[in-house]
């Protein structure tokens, strides 16, 4: 069903806006080892042992480098433009099951989710992170977001509705707590 596939897409492109690498490989080994993935031409060159090499050692590249601190933050600068790319390409790649989905559409909205998963991420959540912990939270909540993209990754295959309902909880959360942390550090006017 094409609604599927477009939750597909979104979840996938979200789950880059945290890991720019873990969603292309789920993509890439889910469409070669199963059934659950078709890619369509460009896009089938992820299936390739290079690419899937590569992946694999810039996953690891990622996950490393976001549990040191300080280069985490060189990280989500350089992040802040393969972030919102591995999420055009994703989105892409897993918009074209859909059918005629123009290719430049798809990588804009692609684009827009992994980039907007990736601000809120590096420049609200994480700030907000290591001020509350002296930096002592971020581990924590780096391995958290790689639990999140591989989770959300692979539901945006397997189960595409319930993977758009979790991202959409996240996301309601994350909001939330800002908007009561924000209400709480302003001060009273007393008139």
């Amino acid at each position: 069903m094409e609604i599927f596939n477009i939750f597909s897409a979104f979840g996938l492109s979200a789950s880059a806006g945290l890991n720019a690498y873990i969603p292309l490989l789920v993509v890439a080994l889910l469409a070669k080892y199963t059934d659950l993935i078709h890619l369509q031409e460009p896009w089938s060159a992820l299936t390739s042992w290079l690419t899937i090499g590569v992946l694999i050692v810039l996953s690891i590249v990622e996950f490393l480098a976001d549990k040191i601190p300080a280069v985490n933050h060189v990280n989500d600068v350089i992040q802040s433009f393969v972030r919102p790319t591995a999420g055009a390409i994703v989105f892409a790649a897993t918009a074209n099951q859909i059918g005629d989905v123009n290719p430049t559409l798809g990588l804009i909205a692609g684009l827009l989710v992994a980039g907007s998963v990736h601000t809120v991420k590096s420049l609200i959540v994480r700030p907000a992170v290591t001020a509350a912990t002296g930096g002592v939270g971020n581990v924590p909540v780096s391995m958290a977001e790689d639990v999140a993209s591989t989770a959300v990754s692979f539901l945006s295959v397997v189960v595409p509705v319930i993977a758009v309902c979790v991202v959409i909880i996240l996301t309601t959360i994350v909001v939330t707590k800002l908007i009561f942390k924000k209400k709480k550090t302003q001060p009273e006017v007393k008139s």
